[in-house]
């Protein structure tokens, strides 16, 4: 799995994934997930994507605790994907997995799901996103099926390897094979952005920014 390089990363601390959102879209990429937000006010998080995949508890036994495996397989800087296909009546990550996840030196945690003891997260400045927060446990209720394979986030296809954005806006998934592409076509856009609340701010008038930097068609695949 290729990791990120330092440059790498460094260019996407600059970008939002707003920023990251629009160039997907102009790329014609889907990688921004619905409904998964920040359980407290985290900073952005930036690293590639480890996953686990998790289903129903019944008849046939996990061998290990969800999560455990993927922790001691990451690496310092990924972020571990958590499939739980949206449920929220039951928690499939906690304080316990968090600490450990930590100590390994994973830069966060993405949920398509719930997830518990927040309070923990907050103390420990673990940044965590999820589609909520119970108090019930996993056992019995949901196990893990398989880990670092495939998975879906938010309505987003993930790959082990896969390049990870989160922040307060959201989470932007960005394939591997493409990162280069979509950092470049970020920045374009970012700047074109920076231009025009210059613009605005010496006073142009909306209608003169939107006509001069065509901001109706600045996602245009074709780059009208």
């Amino acid at each position: 799995m290729k990791r990120l390089t330092k440059a790498e990363r460094e260019r996407l601390e600059k970008l939002s994934t707003t920023n990251l959102s629009d160039a997907l879209d102009k790329i014609g990429l889907h990688g921004v997930t619905i409904g998964i937000r920040p359980l407290w006010g985290t900073p952005k998080i930036v690293g590639n994507a480890m996953t686990v995949k998790m289903t129903a508890a019944g008849e046939t036994k996990s061998k290990t605790h969800l999560g455990s495996a993927t922790i001691d397989s990451a690496e310092a800087g990924d972020i571990i994907l958590v499939d739980n296909g949206g449920r929220i009546d039951v928690s499939c990550w906690g304080g316990i997995l968090a600490t450990g996840a930590k100590k390994r030196g994973v830069s966060g945690i993405i949920v398509d799901g719930a997830c518990r003891d927040a309070d923990e997260f907050l103390e420990m400045d673990f940044p965590v996103f999820a589609k909520a927060v119970v108090p019930m446990s996993a056992r019995g209720r949901v196990m893990q099926d398989s880990y670092n394979v495939m998975i879906q986030i938010g309505g987003v296809q993930v790959r082990p390897g896969d390049v990870v954005v989160a922040d307060t806006n959201g989470v932007a998934v960005i394939p591997a094979a493409r990162l280069e592409e979509v950092i470049g076509q970020a920045e374009k856009l970012l700047e074109k952005e920076e231009q025009m609340i210059a613009e605005i701010k010496k006073g142009t008038s909306m209608l003169d920014v939107d006509q001069k930097f065509r901001y109706e068609h600045m996602l245009d695949k074709q780059g009208r």
